[in-house]
């Protein structure tokens, strides 16, 4: 019996206005998996592939569609058509891609249209190269990636929609319980489990029980997955 085939490198695709950025990435992305392992510490399988490359927009949609990559390396800022707005004229993505917004900053107006449009990960590009990599790889695994930095700008976010939604009166729910949404609302606001857990009089156990049920009807694995669903499908909770 023949030993079983490594899996193949993810093929990239580059858009960035910057020439020189996307050399840099280039040769980032490319150097060999033990070489990135030893330097950055992050281990990245069998690696990537640059198939690709746009300066625009335009460009984007047209190698994005021509290449159908696995993970798409998207600039914010592009001249003509931005990289959100390119991500809308691929309104239907390949199958499987993941995309990687980088910016130089990111506004919540921003990470709202990210978020919304599906963009796996949010990197700001002065980030060093390891969490670039890191950002990379799980957002290849199926989960979301967001620095430090936006993370209160996630949940902030998540907040003004919700209590924004309440004063309209809509509540839109994912299945959960009257509990789970009060979790759920405490959640958002940032609270800790021990601080959930005294609000209601539970152990922290019941509490840990609660979330694990709330991230099977979400589909997500933790509480930023579940502030990202709640932001995609306008979830709102009662408290």
């Amino acid at each position: 019996m023949s030993a079983a085939q490594p899996a193949r490198a993810v093929r990239v695709v580059l858009a960035d206005d910057e020439c020189m950025f996307r050399a840099s990435l280039r040769h980032l992305l490319t150097a060999p998996p033990s070489v990135i392992k030893d330097v950055y510490g992050v281990q990245v399988g069998p690696g990537f592939e640059v198939v690709g490359e746009a300066g625009t927009g335009e460009e984007t949609v047209a190698v994005v569609q021509s290449m159908k990559p696995d993970l798409l390396l998207l600039d914010l800022s592009m001249p003509r058509m931005s990289g959100l707005d390119a991500l809308r004229e691929l309104s239907t993505c390949p199958e499987g891609m993941r995309t990687v917004l980088l910016a130089g900053s990111v506004d919540r107006q921003h990470l709202l249209t990210a978020v919304q449009l599906g963009v796996g990960g949010v990197v700001v590009k002065d980030s060093t190269t390891e969490l670039l990599f890191e950002a990379i790889m799980s957002v290849m695994g199926g989960r979301f990636w967001l620095g430090q930095t936006l993370v209160t700008d996630m949940v902030e976010l998540v907040r003004t929609l919700s209590e924004a939604s309440r004063s309209a009166g809509i509540t839109q729910r994912l299945g959960l319980t009257p509990r789970e949404s009060e979790v759920l609302a405490l959640v958002i606001n940032g609270c800790t489990n021990r601080q959930i857990a005294t609000q209601f009089s539970v152990s922290e156990e019941t509490v840990k029980h609660h979330l694990t049920r709330m991230f099977d009807k979400a589909g997500v694995s933790n509480r930023l997955e579940l502030a990202r669903k709640a932001t995609q499908t306008g979830v709102v909770v009662d408290r």
